[in-house]
């Protein structure tokens, strides 16, 4: 198939499972369209197992890898998905809760790293730098598709803002992260003095994450200039669509942190530019674009998370693993949110439920699978990736499904913190 007839395979899809889930299951969209798909999956699975001369699971496996769902959201889709996210948070929001946000996308990612890589290595006998690229890769958060559910739980602001700033520094972190990482598993030339490796990691880390930020915040000021001297929202919207889509190839054409460019730049335009660069017809435009942009690749996002179930390979071995790296997740999210919370404390105060909301509302999504399939093929990468598959479905699914009901309860409740 060609990438067009992908496309659009994937469209018609999206569309026809929402509508699905519009008229029988009623879930969130995202959420109701990864159901319908996975079960879509699922049943043509069984559908192969009861029917031995039908062979379409394997026909579907094929045009499933043919799509290329790593490089296609690492390439294409997160660069829109986080600059959309981006414009919806306020810089002066932000600024409020910038302690929490910066401490829980540094600190927090790391913690998170360390206890679910030290875990997976325990839980599977993996050697300890491989099960810390499983780590890196599933600490990010994608909180997309719970946001709007958090909003309904009338809680305070400040939680949404640190659920938001958080999951949008966390992904680009852990993105770094996860390419130092390995960067070190895998070094390219097979072998390098320790040393100048462990050197080459520190110098990436800051390249890809400064770099990034710095990249984000020009193209951003300069996008924004340029606004303030135009009054046409159809040019303007275009204008912002070339920011995201033009900034993040240049991010990865310098190899600087993509994601950290994407975040950087929605948050100066949605912030600064709407205020001072934008009328409030373009404004309107603006947000109305990036909110169908928004739905519509977390529509596809989610389809392709559900079909992805064929490129799994599954074992009871693999899905022991994964039953625990489900655990394993849950303990390292908490652990990345409890942290940076006791150590402010005694200097500010926190929202009732702030620790198990956020806990319970970081949610796991494609960028993890993504990461997992970008791996290099070797021995690992199968347990890996069916581990990856199950924490970020269980995430998704079961949190997604439940996070509105436990923030209502403990956002309300006597203070749990």
């Amino acid at each position: 198939m060609t990438a067009l007839q992908i496309a659009a395979l994937l469209i018609v899809l999206a569309g026809a499972f929402g509508a699905v889930n519009y008229l029988f299951l009623r879930l969130p969209s995202s959420i109701g369209v990864l159901v319908v798909s996975l079960l879509a999956s699922v049943s043509v699975m069984a559908l192969d197992a009861l029917l031995p001369f039908v062979d379409m699971t394997g026909a579907i496996r094929h045009e499933v890898i043919e799509i290329e769902f790593s490089e296609t959201l690492l390439d294409g889709m997160l660069g829109l998905l986080l600059f959309a996210g981006a414009l919806h948070v306020k810089l002066s929001d932000l600024r409020t809760e910038w302690r929490p946000v910066l401490l829980m996308a540094t600190i927090g990612v790391a913690l998170s790293t360390l206890i679910a890589g030290a875990g997976f290595a325990w839980i599977t006998g993996a050697p300890i730098l491989i099960a810390l690229i499983f780590g890196a890769l599933i600490s990010p958060t994608d909180p997309v598709a719970v946001l709007g559910v958090l909003r309904e739980a009338a809680l305070p602001k400040s939680l949404e803002t640190k659920i938001a700033g958080e999951s949008l520094f966390n992904d680009g972190v852990g993105y770094v992260v996860f390419l130092v990482l390995v960067g070190l598993a895998f070094p390219v030339g097979g072998h390098a003095e320790e040393g100048n490796l462990y050197a080459g990691a520190a110098r990436l880390f800051f390249q890809e994450a400064a770099g990034g930020a710095a990249l984000g915040l020009v193209l951003g000021w300069l996008t924004f200039r340029v606004m303030r001297l135009i009054d046409d929202y159809s040019l303007e919207v275009l204008l912002t669509l070339g920011l995201a889509f033009g900034g993040y190839e240049l991010a990865v054409y310098l190899h600087l942190s993509a994601p950290i460019m994407a975040v950087c730049a929605g948050l100066l335009i949605g912030d600064i530019g709407a205020r001072d660069g934008m009328s409030a017809e373009t404004r309107g435009y603006v947000d109305a674009f990036w909110k169908l942009v928004d739905e519509i690749l977390n529509a596809v996002l989610f389809l392709m998370i559900g079909v992805e179930v064929f490129a799994v390979a599954f074992d009871m071995e693999a899905v022991l693993a994964g039953a625990l790296s489900i655990l394993l997740a849950l303990v390292a999210r908490l652990v990345a949110v409890a942290v940076p919370v006791l150590m402010l404390r005694p200097f500010r105060g926190f929202a009732k439920g702030t620790i198990p909301i956020m806990t319970w509302g970081g949610l796991k999504g494609g960028i993890s699978v993504a990461l997992a399939l970008s791996l290099p093929d070797f021995e690992w990468k199968p347990l890996i990736l069916t581990c990856t598959y199950m924490v970020v479905l269980f995430s998704i699914v079961v949190q997604g499904l439940s996070i509105g009901r436990v923030a209502m309860r403990l956002g309300r409740a006597p203070d749990l913190m």
